[in-house]
């Protein structure tokens, strides 16, 4: 790629142990074609020094304004850039940001940016937790920038919980899809959405169970694509565990069965702005458990499995809307008549939007590329060619943008 036309990224590292982390980041946004320039903090290089940045980003490091004066470094950074990340972002920096401060050369970047701008925090968990911390997060994402929600794991010493960075591969993410766009103002900023994902299982016996194929994966980038238009996304995922990295800025909740998903959903979407329902639910499940593996025995055929409906959580969302202007959005699989199923579906659901695709041999489940038309209420039909699922997860976002009270229309 002409270097020229490169995109160009600022990368902020921040005074944070996981300041490491942002190497991988690096690693991956060079690799992908992007002109990176590293920005770290004078605490940052406590943790990795300047030489290591300039080495894998091929750019010099700057670490204050008095560095190549005649260049005016403070403002040039963050003119020329396509993208600002921060990561990590710690509540310093935070703090800093939302309150216009500007005693280095980040925070001086950080306010002369005209382009998006994506903090990655990392912090313990009662700093992200305390009030202060919170209101600088609310200010900066009300100002347009995506403030991605730190990650629940391990942190420094023996502490766990909210606050552990993102992991450097979904941080990129969140990048790549901020760039794709090119907007400035993320048009899900201070809305709540809840995506469901994967595939529910209805046990049997200690050992088997009643599913299906699929992956999570378009549930996955859905929840990816909200997070990064800066939405508060919660995931509602069904066996999904070990098969998929969870992406950065979602609040995770992994359930199995259908009835554990319904609980879920209706628990989350008692706060959200809309519903996205692209798990696979199980319709029925066995009427019996058995507490004991069910026996092979010879000579003998198994009796007979009889099944009982599970609750229709779709149909159940879109009846009684937790709150008025709730958009909801189902996911129908037709194996046949597709577009005729759908609209049979789209009806018997109530839900505002449908998206329908074809199911078969190789064909959406597992896979990385979809293809789908979604059918809205209304009577519009919006096909979306085959392609990557994230295709798929703009195109739902950019109809449910347009159904919120108050959207622009034309």
């Amino acid at each position: 790629m002409n270097k020229a036309a490169r995109p160009r990224v600022v990368l902020g590292v921040s005074g944070g142990i996981a300041a490491y982390k942002a190497c991988e980041l690096l690693r991956r946004l060079t690799e992908s074609g992007h002109d990176v320039r590293v920005v770290p903090t004078a605490s940052a290089l406590h943790f990795v020094g300047a030489a290591t940045w300039s080495a894998l980003s091929g750019q010099p490091v700057a670490t204050e304004v008095w560095s190549d004066v005649h260049e005016v470094p403070h403002v040039r950074i963050g003119q020329g850039a396509d993208l600002v990340v921060v990561a990590p972002a710690t509540a310093d920096l935070l703090a800093k940001a939302a309150h216009g401060l500007a005693d280095d050369l980040l925070t001086n970047t950080l306010l002369t940016a005209r382009c998006p701008v994506v903090f990655a925090p990392a912090m313990h968990t009662e700093m992200w937790e305390h009030p202060a911390t919170q209101e600088n997060v609310a200010t900066l994402r009300r100002r347009g920038a995506v403030v991605v929600e730190p990650a629940v794991g391990r942190l420094t010493g023996v502490d766990t919980g909210k606050g552990r960075l993102p992991d450097p591969g979904e941080i990129y993410e969140v990048c790549r899809r901020v760039l794709a766009r090119g907007v400035r103002e993320p048009d899900l900023t201070g809305r709540h959405v809840v995506v469901s994902a994967g595939g529910t299982r209805e046990p049997l016996d200690p050992v088997r169970f009643l599913g299906n194929r699929s992956s999570g994966k378009q549930g996955y980038a859905l929840a990816r694509s909200a997070a990064a238009r800066g939405a508060r996304v919660t995931l509602v995922a069904a066996n999904t565990a070990g098969a998929l990295s969870d992406p950065a800025g979602v609040d995770l909740v992994p359930v199995g069965t259908a009835a554990e998903l319904r609980e879920a959903v209706l628990a989350a979407a008692a706060t959200a702005d809309a519903v996205v329902m692209a798990a696979a639910v199980a319709d029925f499940r066995p009427a019996a458990y058995a507490p004991g593996k069910i026996k092979k025995r010879d000579g003998q055929e198994p009796d007979p499995i009889v099944l009982v409906r599970n609750p229709d959580i779709l149909a159940e969302v879109s009846r009684d809307r937790a709150r008025p202007g709730q958009v909801v959005v189902g996911f129908a699989a037709e194996t046949d008549d597709v577009l005729d199923n759908g609209r049979a579906k789209l009806r018997s659901k109530g839900c505002d939007l449908l998206v329908v695709n074809e199911v078969g041999e190789r064909k959406t489940f597992g896979a990385d590329e979809n293809e789908a038309v979604v059918l809205g209420a209304d009577g519009t039909l919006t096909p979306v060619p085959f392609g990557p699922k994230d295709a798929v997860a703009d195109t739902v976002w950019d109809l449910v943008a347009a159904r919120f009270p108050g959207a622009p229309t034309g």
